[in-house]
């Protein structure tokens, strides 16, 4: 399934850090992303989440990003932020609540086609009994 979608991430980068770290920390959960550092931040857009989705399918956590998704759509596009610390470490950890003192990677994804519920089901299929369904067989 070809997707047109627009992935834009922006990360903090506090006094206390080392810029290399936080772009070590983006790249690690957006391998194909190029931070850059702007006003403090470093920000950066990528075009797939085809190796964020196989994390979220490693990790088994796809019903918690499907719920991230779905609460923060907006019209075309949905969005999520992601803790700086986990990310390091390569690993997808949601930020529900206070992003804590390194502050999150924040992720908002626009959907150009096909549609934003359609990306949602690529990246993050519902599950049964935890194990990934394929929505486009029931159809």
């Amino acid at each position: 399934m070809i997707h047109s979608i627009d992935v834009e991430i922006t990360a903090p980068v506090y006094d206390t850090e080392v810029t290399d770290r936080v772009r070590d920390a983006i790249t690690a959960i957006f391998p194909g992303a190029r931070p850059e550092l702007r006003h403090g931040e470093l920000t950066a857009t990528v075009h797939d989440l085809e190796q964020f989705s196989e994390q979220l399918h490693r990790q088994t956590i796809l019903d918690t990003a499907r719920s991230v998704f779905f609460d923060t759509r907006r019209g075309d596009s949905f969005s999520f932020t992601l803790s700086k610390q986990a990310a390091f470490e390569g690993v997808v950890n949601f930020v529900v609540d206070e992003p804590g003192e390194l502050g999150a990677i924040s992720v908002r994804v626009r959907v150009t086609e096909p549609s934003v519920e359609e990306v949602i089901n690529y990246v993050a299929p519902p599950t049964e009994d935890g194990k990934p369904i394929d929505v486009s067989e029931e159809r």
